[in-house]
């Protein structure tokens, strides 16, 4: 196992720059605001000897109330798992009571600890450090996460206090198994179904709308079969966002959908499918990504209420009637079993294998049951068809005049294809391609005998006799 180091402080200590710098990526949402990171966040460091793993926890603030207090939950239980706390402070806005406050936590837990004091570009270190030596914290590390300055030899003081053992490489750093994104609306219980599946309190869960505002992945192993589950924050309608952090959250979670091998759609029952709910559920087929559609809240309804919902599915998902649908509590645990085995499924169908002599025949007895329209006056003609690539399904289909085929057309073939194969749950794209004319810039110069033959007006006299 690889060690845990946890990075932990006040609200907008540079945490998140921290975690994105040390991990080489973009993985943790930064703004110039407190309170932007509120959940665990997990990564890799790999720049020293020593690898490890990185949290990025949400800041500590005076208050255990709300959010606040829920936030602070989801910190100690990243010390509780630590190795080594990284405390992060504020050169700018030198010792507060607070830091003070979380020094003396951190002390009770007994773990090793390293004092970081970010933001140090632009001031005088010794005068910055000295600032902190009240704190009775021995060799502080001097740090300006934002430009990389001191951060390789605050991995090396890290790697100085990581338990004994042989170099470890993350061999499972990599996410296994089935990537499964979780989507929808503010408040609709994506947070809870998560918690759900884990069995934990693993991300923060509150009826206030928009408390998840980083997309999380967390690896799960559930009935032998590994996912990494994908945590996103709610997405509103354009107009009412106004916040930046909002925004970027927003940009995260149409990225994680693009990085997801299923998508989970999730609905709630009390309100049926806005245009929202479309338009997330139209971003997940321009990615072509498997998809599962989750009513949630069903066990709070009335039967008029149920049939209500039902009518509103049946109505505005004409588009993806071949997504399944399933009513499930993610607080209540009702229908997670099935949820499960409906992303299996239709990830197994994302990714069928499918061969070229077998999709040949199936194009073949679909052509011979319902012929194409006519294109000014020919029928166009469709010879082979051959797999093109999986997640979603792509079919490549030769011709001639393929270029003037009815939509109408090619939705038969792909309903066709998607019943032949039980593509359950995943887009099906056909690409038709047409061989091109060898004789298209050729001029036909006509031959001697058939300029002879050819038909003259009356009275002229045929060419070369007068």
């Amino acid at each position: 196992m690889l060690p845990v180091v946890a990075l932990v402080g006040r609200p907008n200590v540079g945490k998140s720059t921290l975690f994105n710098v040390l991990t080489r990526t973009r993985d943790a949402l930064v703004a110039d605001m407190p309170g932007v990171t509120r959940d665990r966040h997990y990564g890799f460091c790999r720049l020293g000897e020593r690898h490890f793993v990185l949290v990025d926890t949400g800041g500590l603030a005076d208050s255990d109330e709300g959010l606040a207090g829920l936030t602070a939950r989801q910190v100690e239980l990243a010390i509780a798992e630590a190795d080594v706390v990284v405390f992060v402070v504020d050169a700018r806005d030198g010792l507060l009571p607070t830091d003070q406050a979380i020094l003396e936590r951190l002390r009770r837990t007994s773990k090793p600890m390293l004092l970081a004091v970010n933001k140090l570009d632009g001031l005088d270190e010794s005068v910055a450090l000295a600032d902190f030596a009240r704190l009775g914290v021995a060799n502080p590390m001097p740090l300006a996460a934002s430009h990389g300055h001191g951060t390789l030899q605050l991995v090396k003081a890290i790697e100085t206090l990581l338990p004994a053992g042989e170099p470890e490489t993350p061999s499972g750093a990599d996410e296994g198994g089935v990537r499964v994104a979780i989507v929808g609306r503010p408040n609709v219980g994506k947070s809870t179904l998560v918690n759900r599946l884990l069995g934990e309190d693993r991300v923060i869960v509150s009826n206030v709308a928009g408390t998840t505002r980083d997309s999380i992945r967390i690896p799960l192993e559930r009935d032998g079969r590994k996912y990494t589950l994908i945590d996103t924050a709610g997405v509103r309608r354009r107009a009412r966002i106004d916040d930046a952090v909002e925004k970027f959250s927003v940009i995260k979670t149409l990225q994680s959908i693009d990085a997801a091998n299923v998508v989970v759609m999730l609905l709630d029952a009390n309100e049926g499918v806005t245009d929202q709910d479309a338009g997330l559920i139209g971003h997940a087929l321009e990615a072509g990504r498997a998809l599962v559609i989750a009513i949630n809240k069903w066990d709070g309804l009335k039967t008029y209420d149920r049939d209500q919902c039902k009518r509103s599915l049946e109505r505005k998902l004409t588009f993806v009637e071949w997504a399944p649908r399933l009513t499930i509590s993610a607080l209540h645990g009702t229908g997670i079993g099935e949820l499960m085995k409906r992303v299996n499924r239709v990830h197994a169908a994302a990714n069928a294998k499918l061969t070229a002599s077998d999709l040949t025949r199936a194009l073949e007895t679909a052509y011979a049951a319902f012929q194409p329209p006519l294109v000014r006056g020919h029928a166009p003609k469709l010879r082979y068809a051959h797999p093109g690539g999986t997640n979603p399904p792509t079919i490549v289909i030769h011709g001639s005049r393929t270029k003037h085929l009815a939509e109408s057309y090619r939705r038969y073939l792909e309903n066709f294809f998607r019943k032949r194969y039980k593509l359950e749950g995943t887009p099906i794209r056909i690409d038709f391609r047409e061989g091109e004319n060898p004789y298209a810039t050729r001029k036909n110069v006509q031959a001697d005998g058939q300029q002879r033959r050819r038909p003259r007006a009356p009275g002229k006299a045929p060419r070369g006799k007068k």
